[in-house]
């Protein structure tokens, strides 16, 4: 937590520190096991064989959270991320380590001895071995989300707002293989190409247009964008669902690390009980606004029935 975001070759005053888990898969597997919803959780993923390696192993068996398909390296280290906020905005900068996350390849997937609803991939641009594109123009990634479908699992995927000429051609071939593709207005707009965020305003008939145009490139169900204000969901019939975020008092708000995989932890729940759209939206929105209460990503996150009561208590926007 900082006191500002300075410019190049300023000081900003560092005011408290905190350590959480971190990544989209890990945040929503930790999400899930505090809301308390009571299914099965399985990682799979690669970390360091070091001290943060270890802590996550054992955070992750605390949570109920199966680790078997977790593999430990001494190739690299843990992945971390260095996250600087700003107290008085709740604006994040993010500093990230790939270290054994971008030693991850397809071979790590065993999927065979895993029998998921769902395999969520995130952040699918982050993760390098997995980002190289073979002969047939597919990536270690598109291959992973084939075989969890052939396996007869749901897919999703999830990006991270990365500056990368590699970003659309590393994304768009996995796209047919992805049932739930969960994103925000900015990776959206890259991926669509087409303008959504206008000065200070997210347009919202061009999140319409983004999302229509994602259905087009492959996505299996469902197109879910969010942005500060609200999310939009389309399904593949065209038919579009609008959600507002909770009106959380800037007060309240600690932080927002985390907030989209909370996001997308509330969706994927609902999604996995065969909600209609409109409760999973609400539901996400809700699990999102939870997260805001601690600078850390899942340290705010609160039991399902106390996130759904935060509509009531905030309302929507």
């Amino acid at each position: 937590m900082i006191d500002v975001y300075p410019p190049q070759d300023a000081l900003a005053v560092i005011e408290d520190e905190s350590l959480g888990n971190g990544g989209g898969p890990y945040n929503l597997l930790k999400d899930l096991s505090k809301m308390g919803v009571g299914i099965p959780l399985t990682g799979v993923g690669l970390v360091g064989d070091d001290s943060d390696g270890s802590h996550i192993l054992e955070d992750c068996r605390k949570s109920g959270i199966d680790c078997e398909l977790i593999k430990v390296t001494q190739e690299a280290p843990t992945s971390y991320t260095d996250v600087m906020s700003v107290k008085s905005t709740g604006r994040r900068t993010f500093f990230h380590q790939r270290g054994a996350n971008a030693l991850l390849k397809e071979s790590h997937f065993d999927l065979s001895k895993c029998n998921a609803w769902l395999l969520h991939l995130a952040y699918l641009n982050l993760l390098d071995s997995l980002e190289i594109i073979d002969d047939c123009g597919y990536t270690g990634a598109t291959h992973v989300l084939e075989r969890a479908r052939e396996l007869g699992m749901k897919t999703s995927v999830d990006l991270v707002s990365v500056e990368s000429d590699m970003f659309n051609r590393v994304i768009k071939p996995s796209l047919p293989f992805v049932d739930y593709f969960l994103l925000n207005e900015i990776e959206a707009e890259r991926i669509a190409d087409i303008k959504i965020v206008k000065g200070e305003e997210v347009d919202l008939e061009a999140v319409g247009n983004a999302a229509e145009k994602l259905i087009e490139m492959g996505i299996g169900k469902l197109v879910v964008i969010h942005y500060p204000d609200g999310a939009l969901a389309v399904d593949t019939n065209g038919k579009k669902y609008l959600q507002g975020s909770l009106r959380v008092p800037p007060e309240e708000i600690i932080g927002a690390v985390g907030a989209g995989d909370s996001f997308a932890a509330g969706m994927l729940y609902g999604l996995h009980e065969d909600w209609p759209i409109e409760q999973c939206l609400n539901l996400a929105v809700c699990v999102s606004a939870s997260c805001l209460y601690d600078a850390t990503t899942s340290g705010g996150i609160l039991p399902l029935d106390e996130c759904l009561a935060l509509g009531e208590k905030y309302g929507y926007r």
